[in-house]
């Protein structure tokens, strides 16, 4: 018989670590008497993090007895006490390996259903001070679970846990885990996991983005690792300041294959000895076996000199396709709304659309400032020609009195406001590309008309944001050197930070070193489990001191459990 043995609550607090302040509630400990169970957490509980814990869908966290007995030999620990990993529910029974993802469970008065998984967290290491533990969990698949609250009531130690109802499809805890974090998932698990109602959204949209986008094997990708030289077969003028440039081969040989919104990273040495700068530009379409680029020319820097220097006949070095900024996969209506140069992704998206055949409703707008800065424009009617499914609105923020302003073509700045009475759906799925203002303006303003956050995607060619979860008192500041003495070692490029830094040996991983430098990093688990932290190896080699649960392709690295081999550049 399966028995709750404890009741564990805690809260917030802030919490000395590595030189910062984090802010987590992961210290739970018992407490006495029958206890108030709510539709988000117990009573006296709470949560600091409610991206990655908490809320309606992880209200009340468990852990099995036997976990803690199996830990304490494992790791040769006596401390471990009810509440020491983080649970509010210290049972008996309820295995990982037992117990499904669906299954609703009485207790007390209060009724539960089982949710997800843990989440992977670096707190979770903190918390008994072994960092690896996150990792070990996964590996040794022993995450304990998440539960939901279907009805309120109280709850209190002793009480026996009633199974009451039982999923349809029986995926356990441990087998959800396994297919999430680690690397065999085979495709039938996957339309298993997506299509379990009791799953959380997260971990539904997880295993979906896996089906959206299989992973190649290695060889199925004539790719190449690192910068290789590519021909420029044309140079086009396509306004007073953008050029578009087709590259190929030159000796023939096929091109890695490419999405519609994807971009190539670009090498660019402008002085003879100096270090290549390293920048990236959107794929815009061009003839089969090639890559089209649009590069606007700004004051000065590399898009300058590619303006002023590079002629068709000549060479430019440029990594394989990238970037996960891609049409989705489904028959939703879709949004690609663009300013300026940030047109080119979605021109991309706009061919991808055209050469599959896709019968999906498209809604294609875009802001400039007049006619004459509209870049692409020929390109868009071309593809919008005679397509019934496409809608076109279009935005000019200052127009010249000879522009002319046609159907569906407008004058002032682009707004959802004036999308929404265009007729513009909220049920779709929106591709936002632009300046980082105008992108996130119209974020914020499309989730305050209820479309849902995880239907909007966005393009950046600057740094990503940060995700430091909990870390307290974080400063956005410009990438720098390191504080004290340079390090010897082989140098280390941040290629959108535009930051060199030769590696030093006191620093554990490339991670801490990026955060030495304060350039805005992502990471959770920091033991190589839960994958926000990969990043582009745009070139050289690493090497990892904790090897991942599922190691990322050779044109990736997971930064936080990683070392440079040789010289490396990463797309950070």
């Amino acid at each position: 018989m399966a028995t709750l043995l404890s009741v564990n609550v805690g809260v917030p607090r802030d919490i000395p670590w590595e030189g910062k302040r984090v802010r987590t509630a992961i210290w739970k400990y018992p407490v006495e008497g029958r206890v108030a169970v709510g539709r988000i957490n117990l009573a006296g509980d709470d949560q600091a993090d409610r991206e990655g814990h908490g809320g309606e869908h992880r209200a009340v966290l468990v852990y099995q007895i036997e976990a803690h007995r199996y830990w304490a030999k494992e790791l040769q620990r006596d401390d471990l006490t009810p509440g020491c990993f983080g649970e509010n529910f210290t049972v008996s029974g309820l295995d990982d390996e037992d117990v499904c993802i669906g299954d609703r469970y009485r207790i007390g008065t209060a009724i539960f259903e089982v949710t997800q998984p843990r989440v992977t967290c670096f707190r979770m290491g903190i918390r008994l001070n072994q960092p690896d533990l996150p990792s070990l969990m996964v590996a040794h698949r022993r995450p304990g679970f998440y539960m939901r609250v279907i009805q309120e009531g109280q709850v209190g130690q002793g009480d026996e846990i009633v199974l009451d109802a039982t999923a349809v499809d029986r995926m356990s805890v441990a087998d959800i885990d396994t297919l999430l974090y680690k690397g065999h998932r085979p495709v039938a698990q996957l339309h298993r996991a997506v299509n379990l109602p009791a799953l959380s959204l997260g971990w539904r949209d997880s295993f979906k983005a896996f089906l959206d986008h299989p992973e190649d094997s290695p060889g199925d990708i004539p790719g190449w690792r690192g910068f290789r030289s590519l021909t420029v077969l044309a140079r086009e003028q396509i306004t007073a300041d953008v050029i578009a440039f087709v590259l190929g081969s030159g000796d023939g040989t096929a091109l890695a294959p490419a999405r519609g919104g994807q971009h190539v990273a670009v090498r660019v040495t402008p002085t003879p000895g100096q270090p290549g700068q390293v920048r990236t530009y959107s794929l815009c379409g061009g003839p089969a076996g090639s890559y089209r680029i649009g590069i606007k020319r700004e004051n000065g820097g590399i898009s300058a000199y590619l303006h002023d220097h590079l002629q068709a006949g000549g060479t430019l070095e440029a990594s394989a396709p990238r970037g996960s900024f891609v049409l989705q996969a489904g028959s939703t209506p879709v949004v690609l709304i663009s300013a300026g140069i940030g047109i080119t992704p979605l021109l991309g998206m706009l061919n991808e659309w055209k050469d599959t055949g896709s019968s999906r409703p498209i809604w294609w707008i875009h802001g400039a400032r007049d006619a004459s800065h509209l870049a692409f424009g020929a390109d868009v009617d071309r593809l919008l020609s005679g397509q019934p499914a496409i809608t076109r609105l279009m935005f000019y923020s200052h127009p010249d009195d000879k522009d002319g302003i046609a159907d569906g073509h407008m004058t002032g700045r682009m707004s959802v406001e004036a999308l929404i009475k265009c007729g513009v759906p909220t049920q779709a799925e929106y591709y936002v590309c632009g300046p980082d203002a105008f992108m996130h303006g119209i974020r914020s303003d499309l989730v305050a008309r209820g479309v849902s956050p995880t239907a909007i995607f966005m393009e950046t060619f600057g740094t990503e944001a940060a995700l430091r979860p909990g870390v307290q008192g974080q400063v956005s500041i410009p990438p720098h050197l390191p504080a004290g003495t340079p390090g010897a070692g082989p140098i280390v490029m941040f290629a959108r930070s535009r930051l060199a830094v030769p590696w030093d040996a006191r620093y554990r991983s490339l991670l801490e070193l990026a955060e030495a430098c304060d350039v805005p990093v992502r990471w959770s688990c920091r033991t190589g489990v839960c994958q926000n932290c990969r990043s582009a190896l745009l070139d050289g080699r690493i090497n990892y001191f904790i090897e991942p649960l599922d190691p990322p392709t050779d044109n990736d690295v997971l930064i936080c459990c990683a070392r440079p081999q040789t010289g490396v550049e990463l797309d950070l």
